[in-house]
């Protein structure tokens, strides 16, 4: 049997934070939708809300209203270890810093999430190995991050994202530190993950970068916690 489509759903969800005096809505009734196969990008200024809505979509943090319903499950009802599993298993997380351990290889970066989660050495080596040779980085499997370029370390990063074999990837400006040649690498490998899970994944980066955004199949922009424009790939941006 076919593995049903994803659908990741936000219904009227605002987030508030305590700055000093004035509590501050970083999330205003966000409604959202994102469908398996999309390669989504969230566009806005600093404070506009992007990363509290990655956040959000991510499970790594609860709204102070409305749900967040993943394939049919509401995560905003999940306690502390049923986040964590979800968070373990349902996403894969890749930041502008990288956050990878330098004391490790690329390979064992990669099969930490593995490591964790119980599976033997010997398959967790074989499963970082074949996404470390997806993203074009086998030969560089023994080295540590100090050793590899910003560009391989980012590959690295998305190899270990994809290592839980996760439903959705969160790329929070994945190529913010990045040249513009490896940028689009980057950018090339985010979308061939979300268009080869047959509609059963899918891919949403916050970025800057409005070049960057046009590579994706649907560009949200948002402005003071709201969605200010939702636009698939060919309309203007």
């Amino acid at each position: 049997m076919a593995t049903p489509a994803l659908t990741v759903r936000l219904d009227g969800v605002v987030k508030e934070y305590s700055t000093g005096e004035q509590p501050v809505r970083a999330l205003d009734g966000i409604d959202l939708t994102v469908s398996g196969g999309q390669f989504v990008s969230l566009v806005a200024p600093s404070g506009a809300g992007k990363s509290t809505l990655l956040h959000m979509l991510g499970a790594l943090d609860v709204p102070d209203a409305g749900t967040v319903v993943f394939d049919g499950i509401d995560i905003t009802k999940l306690n502390d270890n049923e986040q964590s599993d979800f968070r373990r298993h349902r996403v894969g997380f890749v930041f502008q810093f990288f956050n990878l351990l330098p004391t490790m290889s690329a390979w064992e970066n990669v099969a930490v999430p593995k490591l964790l989660d119980g599976i033997p050495m010997s398959k967790a080596k074989a499963d970082a190995m074949r996404l470390l040779d997806m993203v074009g980085l086998s030969d560089r499997a023994e080295h540590r991050p100090a050793q590899l370029s910003g560009g391989q370390i980012q590959r690295v990063a998305i190899a270990r994202a994809l290592v839980m074999n996760p439903a959705l990837i969160i790329a929070d400006e994945p190529t913010g530190n990045l040249d513009s040649k490896t940028s689009h690498s980057v950018l090339d490998i985010l979308a061939d993950i979300a268009h080869d899970s047959d509609d059963t994944g899918a891919v949403v980066m916050a970025t800057h970068d409005l070049e960057a955004a046009r590579r994706t199949d649907r560009v949200i922009s948002m402005l003071d916690g709201r969605i200010d424009t939702d636009v698939l790939s060919g309309q203007e941006v």
